[in-house]
């Protein structure tokens, strides 16, 4: 574990060399946005993710809150940068049924149409589940909803959709199923990007547990999309079994995808300044969101021999994003 601070000792505040990508983690806003973005000053990221709201509810609050306005221009003076939106997990943007599939586009074009007074160039969405519908009529209907989306998206925002583990009916589990989203939506697609979350390409089957893995993804990538439209990647080992389907995040390094291989992605040369990453690690509201972060450094100088974790830190869970509790220091 990381070494304990004596009392009255000044705390180094984690920094990140020139030329090194954003790297950064979703924080909880309950509490507001600025403290949420001087937290991430603290610990060291320079990224940002946040929900703009209840992420498991439809209703939307009908403006920004009132720290808006400083959060932005705290983010912008320090860095911080990109600041990404979580869009609702109730969005799917592959199903038929009403009222769900009008609240879902609804739903969408308002996170992008509120992006700029949070001051976020990115706004990430699941992309759903086709509900039994069938994989190609589901797949039809995400391409459709995004050109929508797409017609509605400030300049400067772009929208990002997020790979499936697969689990379920859930689509876009395939490097060649955001390819085919992609080829398949009409107009203008400028502003389209993609978001490969690591525990989700763990659980679809991608062994990317070695540098040969890491690299073969972004090989195939940018092969079928183009890495210039890789605008995220969520950086989260994973507690679920290779190929199983599952979604179980663990903090990084210390699941079953491993130090070694997300160390290979972090550092990949033909990232930085196009890609970001941002941890959904568990327990961020316990501190264990600085934790993550300096595990990410450890990572990014080369260094897979990581501190071991206790079973307290691999028992923490993704909860408690939207709190804004006070952080505790994590054992």
């Amino acid at each position: 574990m990381p070494r304990t601070v004596a009392r009255g000792e000044p705390r180094r505040r984690l920094t990140w060399p020139s030329g090194s990508p954003q790297v950064g983690i979703h924080l909880g806003v309950a509490a507001g946005l600025l403290r949420a973005a001087r937290r991430a000053r603290q610990i060291g990221a320079t990224a940002l993710q946040i929900f703009s709201d209840n992420p498991t509810a439809w209703r939307r609050r009908a403006g920004p809150p009132a720290d808006a306005a400083s959060f932005v221009k705290y983010c912008a003076g320090e860095g911080i940068t990109p600041v990404a939106i979580h869009a609702s997990y109730l969005i799917n943007l592959a199903g038929a049924a009403e009222p769900f599939a009008g609240q879902s586009l609804a739903g969408l074009i308002h996170e992008v149409q509120r992006a700029p007074a949070y001051g976020a160039s990115l706004v990430n969405t699941h992309i759903g589940s086709h509900r039994g519908e069938g994989a190609e009529a589901g797949l039809r209907r995400i391409s459709a909803r995004v050109a929508s989306v797409l017609a509605e998206t400030p300049v400067g925002v772009r929208l990002v959709l997020e790979n499936s583990s697969g689990g379920g009916d859930s689509l876009g589990s395939t490097l060649e199923d955001l390819a085919r989203i992609l080829d398949a939506v009409p107009g203008e697609t400028g502003s389209l990007a993609f978001c490969l979350d690591t525990a989700h390409l763990w659980g679809a089957g991608y062994d990317i547990s070695t540098p040969e893995g890491a690299s073969a993804v972004l090989d195939r990538f940018d092969e079928l999309i183009g890495l210039d439209r890789l605008a995220l990647v969520h950086l989260n080992d994973s507690k679920s079994v290779l190929g199983s389907r599952g979604d179980r995040h663990q903090h990084v390094g210390a699941g079953n995808i491993g130090a070694i291989g997300l160390s290979a992605l972090l550092r990949d040369a033909r990232l930085p300044g196009r890609t970001a990453f941002v941890m959904e690690t568990p327990g961020a509201d316990e501190g264990y969101d600085a934790v993550n972060v300096r595990r990410a450094r450890l990572l990014y100088d080369g260094r897979p021999d990581l501190p071991s974790l206790t079973a307290r830190a691999l028992a923490a869970r993704r909860s408690g994003t939207m709190r804004g509790s006070r952080v505790k220091r994590p054992d």
